[in-house]
């Protein structure tokens, strides 16, 4: 049975949009035209493809079919780029833009990835979600992106991975404070009286870190939570807590005595991967190249076994 792309886009456009009426903005339709859609491809395929609940949610079903209509769109982009006469012979001649939505954790996307896009062509637009890993595989899962950077290794069904490196981070605190939590020993005790920073309540590293140093004892630490990388580490300079920061940013701020390690020598390295749909384009494998080129002058070897999560 063939679909018809134009219901496929409307199911896509809602499902991102999260409402028939902001679908119907992106498509520059009648919020009416995107529901008939909508229902014509639902009695098409005989099951309920979105969720019509605020904001609208695709249903397991609905995902495939965003998902294909996602592959579809680029698919089609791709031939238009590739049928464009060249700009050589006619420098006025329009451009198919072509954007690649893509899932990046935080600490990537203040480090090494933006070297791996900052000369994308003129033609392709970026659209970046900074996300967890958690969630950027649930993006994928549901079509809004076609790539992530992710630091869980199962593959989301329709998609390939393959390894990027690891992520290394230190521990780190402002001196003076370093010397008032630690001072007596980097221990169970010490790290259960010291505050420290997480990005978020799903930022295990320091959580991992602490487990590294004192083994299988309970630690209930004081948490701040700053979801800003750069709040981040000024307020570890400002010593409200220790936290856990990647190495080439901690290395120029023990170098500047901002802060200092909290244990010298002990440092946690996060295994990062690329995850992208198993579809074979030309603008997918471009961005597949130059985010392996990337992280491969960037990060460190992957070790076999490592932490599950980053920032």
């Amino acid at each position: 049975m063939a679909l018809d792309a134009d219901q496929l886009a409307a199911l896509a456009a809602v499902t991102q949009e999260g409402s028939f009426d902001a679908a119907a903005q992106r498509l520059h339709v009648t919020p009416s035209a995107v529901s008939q859609r909508v229902k014509a491809l639902e009695q098409a395929v005989g099951r309920v493809l979105v969720l019509r609940t605020r904001p609208c949610r695709a249903t397991p079903d609905g995902e495939v079919l965003v998902r294909l209509a996602g592959q579809q769109e680029l698919l089609g982009r791709d031939a238009m780029a590739q049928l464009q006469p060249p700009r050589s012979r006619n420098p006025r001649a329009p451009v198919a833009a072509r954007r690649l939505a893509v899932a990046v954790n935080d600490d990537s996307l203040s480090t090494w990835f933006p070297a791996a896009v900052a000369d994308l062509p003129p033609d392709v637009l970026l659209d970046v979600r900074r996300e967890d890993q958690d969630l950027s595989a649930d993006l994928l899962r549901d079509g809004t992106v076609m790539a992530a950077v992710t630091a869980d290794p199962r593959v989301v069904q329709g998609c390939r991975v393959q390894r990027l490196g690891a992520m290394r981070y230190l521990a780190v605190a402002a001196g003076q404070r370093r010397a008032q939590w630690f001072g007596e020993g980097v221990g169970a005790e010490a790290f259960a009286a010291a505050p420290l920073l997480a990005f978020n309540r799903e930022d295990a590293l320091q959580e991992q870190f602490v487990a590294s140093v004192v083994g299988r004892r309970t630690v209930t630490p004081n948490v701040h939570y700053v979801p800003s990388q750069q709040a981040f580490v000024a307020l570890i300079r400002a010593g409200l807590g220790w936290g856990m920061v990647p190495e080439a940013a901690a290395r120029e701020l023990i170098a500047a005595g901002d802060v200092v390690e909290v244990s010298p020598g002990r440092q946690l390295d996060v295994p990062l991967y690329w995850q992208h749909w198993a579809l074979r384009t030309p603008t997918l494998d471009d961005l597949t190249e130059r985010v392996t080129r990337a992280a491969a002058a960037a990060l460190r070897p992957v070790r076999r076994h490592g932490p599950p999560s980053a920032r």
